[in-house]
């Protein structure tokens, strides 16, 4: 069984995001990019799906900048077999990168597709469920358990009443949720082999894909300072405050 991966290069979570000063968007000069933390975890579960002898290949698929080969050798690093490369440097919105996922699953044929839930940049939550709808595959999302059996995927989903376990006919979409599993961490032999591991580097006219965007980013302005809090002495002046103060009571 084949199976393709999404990932995605974003500004590492332990970094400080910055806004520009003239407002056109996020400052990423000098700034330590990584592999999203959802998509680490897409490529833990079907690295562990290749353990189990159920998948017999893993192909990673990012889509950026050519700097975004990083992160597909990481994912290389961490037991992929090979990486695509859809190359781009504009500004992609989640319906232009479904479609060029979409692209590459008819060229690769694979039975299951993982994808991290959201990424942490845009935090959009859009682009495993756009492909579904575009593949026609059923999708498996917020996934905290993933069970391949036959031509079947059980994926149990993280819903807001708890957990709900949905059965798809495979080739199917999962998108993973952060209790799926704990990603490993690549080790330096593997490292090494990565570097000779094939990458594929395509563009979004070879996929004949069109990645004009009808959006148009305005403004990026940084979250406002929150306000300091206010201490009571006791509990009757925090009643008075929430009732005649806050009119929250």
């Amino acid at each position: 069984m084949k199976v393709l991966v999404a990932v995605k290069r974003v500004v590492d979570y332990n970094v400080k995001v910055r806004v520009k000063a003239d407002n056109s968007g996020v400052d990423l000069a000098n700034v330590k990019m990584s592999m999203n933390p959802f998509c680490e975890i897409a490529v833990e579960e079907a690295v562990r799906l290749k353990e189990k002898g159920v998948a017999t290949e893993i192909v990673v698929v990012s889509i950026g900048p050519t700097t975004a080969q990083e992160q597909l050798r990481t994912a290389l690093a961490l037991g992929a077999d090979r990486a695509i490369l859809v190359e781009s440097a504009d500004e992609l919105n989640s319906l232009a990168v479904a479609k060029l996922l979409k692209a590459v699953v008819d060229k690769e044929q694979p039975q299951l597709v993982i994808l991290g839930k959201q990424a942490i940049d845009s935090d959009n939550n859009q682009t495993g469920q756009m492909l579904a709808a575009l593949t026609g595959y059923g999708q498996g999302t917020f996934a905290s358990k993933v069970e391949v059996s036959g031509d079947k995927v059980a994926v149990t989903r993280e819903v807001d009443g708890g957990a709900q376990t949905v059965s798809l006919k495979l080739p199917a979409i999962v998108t993973t949720d952060l209790r799926l599993n704990e990603p490993r961490y690549a080790s330096l032999p593997n490292i090494m082999k990565a570097k000779k591991k094939p990458l594929e580097v395509l563009t979004p006219d070879a996929l004949g894909v069109s990645t004009a965007s009808t959006t148009k980013t305005l403004k990026v302005e940084a979250p406002a300072a929150r306000s300091a809090g206010i201490k009571v002495k006791s509990v009757a002046e925090l009643v008075e405050k929430l009732k005649n103060e806050a009119k929250v009571i």
